[in-house]
């Protein structure tokens, strides 16, 4: 062999091979939500634990100022807002992450550029313990808030941001599309996510050897982004450029 395949001719390759094609998105107005998952210090603020970025990383940055603008731009419309925060007690680990996002700690609180959604008139919150928002939206008496807040606004489309894209994100969004599928998701038609509004994160395979991690930790961001949005794509969800 000639040497090892590098990320960018890797996520060349996927482009070829799974490609996704992100389009601009029409939305219709008045029954149209907006989802934003996990937006917390712990998983996007520099330094704030052990799942967030080490280093400020243009991604993530992009991915709180895409939110932050079209959030302002949902409540302006007076649309409904549906925020998770992970939040989780020290004493219920979840495997195989290590302890994040601990209550009382601040990093289970969303970015300081996004801190002004809680409180907001037209916002609702979820604290979640699970990585599936959609599973963690359900209630001892069996109720899915999430559900509630799609029937109950009538919406025929909701928008996703968040982090991680092929995580958090994706199982939520996956869950969403067997419920629509199951027809227990009222009026609802579109899955969208807003792909300049998603991060993920970064942790390369030589990083993760030096930290004896083991191999299935590697996590390039750049190829579990795409891969990310492939299979939610390959799955029927939307995936949107721009929001017109």
């Amino acid at each position: 062999m000639s040497g090892a395949i590098t990320i960018d001719q890797l996520l060349a390759g996927l482009g070829q091979h799974m490609p996704v094609a992100p389009a601009p998105y029409k939305q219709t107005p008045g029954k149209t939500g907006l989802v934003i998952i996990d937006e917390v210090n712990g998983f996007a603020t520099v330094g704030c634990g052990p799942l967030a970025p080490p280093v400020p990383n243009p991604q993530v940055t992009r991915m709180i100022a895409e939110t932050d603008r079209l959030a302002r731009r949902f409540i302006a419309a007076g649309a409904p807002v549906f925020v998770t925060r992970d939040v989780h007690e020290a004493d219920r680990p979840e495997p195989p992450y290590p302890p994040h996002c601990i209550k009382g700690t601040g990093d289970e609180e969303l970015v300081p550029a996004l801190a002004w959604l809680t409180g907001t008139s037209g916002v609702t919150i979820l604290d979640k313990d699970c990585i599936n928002s959609f599973v963690g939206a359900i209630q001892p008496d069996g109720r899915n808030l999430l559900l509630d807040w799609i029937t109950d606004n009538g919406l025929e489309a909701v928008i996703y941001t968040g982090i991680c894209t092929d995580i958090c994100v994706m199982d939520a969004v996956l869950a969403l599309l067997s419920a629509r599928n199951h027809g227990i998701a009222g009026k609802l038609r579109d899955v969208v996510i807003y792909e300049p509004a998603c991060a993920t994160y970064d942790l390369p395979r030589a990083v993760a050897d030096d930290l004896s991690l083991p191999p299935t930790a590697s996590h390039p961001q750049a190829l579990a982004h795409h891969l990310g949005l492939y299979f939610m794509a390959s799955r029927g969800a939307v995936i949107a450029s721009d929001l017109v």
